[in-house]
């Protein structure tokens, strides 16, 4: 993967590839700016060319023959399937067609000796059922989905147990935890799903908040299961006046927010939070400034980290994490919740690749915060950039609160002046583009028309311009970065 880091894949020809250029790879190459806009579309002339994508966006080819393979072995004429590491999780899948009037036809079943738990149902109901893989987070990895089809040798189930339990004391030891209260999940919006089932069955009836504006799916979560939520996208005096009232008048199940937020960097202000929340539990994710450059145990009552970004860097494994605080009201209630459901692990052959991956994770984290803050520097005074969302300017009093030394996570944002460039810019940018984040190398791309095609007016609305570019800063020389980010703005 390290070619990346010198030879990034940026051109049209690309078009299609993994980032990392493997059968593992979590992100897809989307080079030009076209390329997003026909991927949002669906334009068969661009999705044709992918040879991978985001698993939950997109279906790798591993997974899809998966898919097909329980088609055939288990389906009935006219019937579709997703297939999950557990039957558990495909009765949640189909409890989801339920609830979204589709309960005909509706059938589980175990697939392959490792008993991966399949949902079965017409196959009018596939991009319903699809919705629930997404927003849940409940999937099968390409690993596994190798393994069951008998496409690669297998990891032994001691040496999956064995990674997983040195992920868990790594990530204790990174957080001021213990390690037997580190959970983890397949992807980290499993992990998101999973705190959100466990806040709204312990206090049935609440809504959830969500704090900023969040990445799309953690909103979508509380907004499609549970009772609902309520929604401050900006952190302003008004809404914190207007959450203080609403929390007076109506304890929260629990307060969702991001340290920092993406793609805007925001950070809400904990000790103002921490004073108003009473009974209702905080819970931060960390997945962007990364539990190196931020403490949120010093506010938090749990804290969700997607293990797949900066934890990993190699972009070529899924993973979340959930970590409870002992110094939490909550810790006893959370604690016995996630034990009894306890109803994930890591696919063995994946928790080797994340312990490895994650040995160099502190040294890493550095190298990306430096290299961010760098290119903060840089663009804030080009001539051609209107503005930069940084932690460094947009993180407030919330991030001090919660900063570790003077490190900031691996991400920012910026807008060009003149927004109708943006595409010129984008397409003659030399570092890898695509979805994800975290990775070694430098990852781009138009956030807003990735996460909210078909609601960009809404997000213009949150403070999230459609033109945004999001980076996620790599370890490349930053010399050479800064060249890069130079050459592409020329022609702009």
């Amino acid at each position: 993967m390290s070619h990346l880091l010198q030879s990034p894949l940026w051109q049209a020809d690309s078009l299609g590839s993994p980032l990392p250029d493997n059968e593992f790879g979590v992100s897809v190459s989307l080079p030009l700016w076209a390329h997003v806009i026909g991927y949002e579309e669906g334009d068969a002339a661009i999705t044709s060319q992918f040879r991978s994508g985001y698993p939950r966006f997109f279906l790798p080819p591993a997974i899809e023959r998966l898919f097909k393979a329980a088609e055939q072995a288990l389906g009935r004429p006219s019937e579709r399937c997703i297939v999950f590491p557990r039957l558990v999780h495909a009765e949640r899948c189909l409890e989801w067609l339920r609830r979204n009037g589709i309960s005909d036809g509706l059938r589980i079943a175990t697939f392959t000796d490792d008993a991966l738990g399949v949902a079965l149902f017409p196959a009018a109901a596939y991009d319903t059922a699809r919705k629930f893989w997404r927003f849940a987070g409940e999937v099968v990895s390409i690993r596994q989905s190798l393994h069951a089809l008998g496409e690669t040798s297998s990891v032994s189930r001691e040496g999956g147990e064995q990674a997983s339990a040195k992920i868990r004391q790594h990530l204790a030891a990174l957080s001021g935890q213990e390690a037997e209260d580190v959970f983890l999940f397949p992807s980290g919006m499993a992990a998101s799903f999973a705190v959100h089932r466990m806040i709204t069955t312990l206090f049935p009836g609440r809504k959830t908040t969500q704090l900023g504006f969040p990445y799309v799916d953690v909103l979508k979560i509380q907004q499609h299961f549970g009772t609902g939520a309520h929604f401050f996208p900006v952190l302003d005096d008004q809404s914190y006046k207007q959450l203080s009232d609403l929390l007076v008048r109506e304890p929260q199940a629990g307060i969702f927010s991001e340290a920092p937020t993406n793609p805007l960097l925001q950070c809400c202000d904990y000790e103002w939070l921490s004073s108003f929340a009473g009974e209702s539990p905080l819970i931060i994710d960390d997945t962007i400034g990364t539990s190196v450059h931020v403490d949120a145990f010093r506010f938090a009552d749990a804290v969700t980290t997607s293990l797949t970004k900066a934890f990993s860097g190699a972009g070529d494994v899924l993973a979340g994490s959930v970590i409870l605080s002992r110094a939490s009201k909550h810790y006893a209630a959370f604690s016995a919740f996630l034990r009894e459901h306890n109803d994930h692990a890591l696919f063995p052959a994946d928790a080797v690749v994340l312990e490895q991956n994650s040995r160099d994770f502190e040294e890493r984290a550095l190298g990306s915060s430096l290299n961010s803050v760098a290119l903060y520097h840089y663009l804030r005074q080009h001539p051609k950039v209107a503005r930069v969302w940084h932690s460094i300017n947009e993180g407030g009093p919330g991030y001090a609160q919660i900063q570790r030394g003077n490190g900031h996570g691996c991400l920012f944002s910026f807008v060009l002046k003149d927004e109708f460039k943006t595409p010129a810019f984008y397409d003659a940018l030399e570092v890898c583009k695509g979805p994800s984040l975290g990775t070694d190398f430098t990852l781009v791309c138009p956030y807003t028309l990735l996460a909210h095609y078909q609601e960009l007016d809404w997000a213009e609305s949150c403070g999230v311009p459609r033109h945004l570019i999001r980076v996620s800063a790599g370890l490349e020389d930053s010399t050479d970065l800064i060249a890069r980010f130079e050459r592409a703005l020329a022609k702009a």
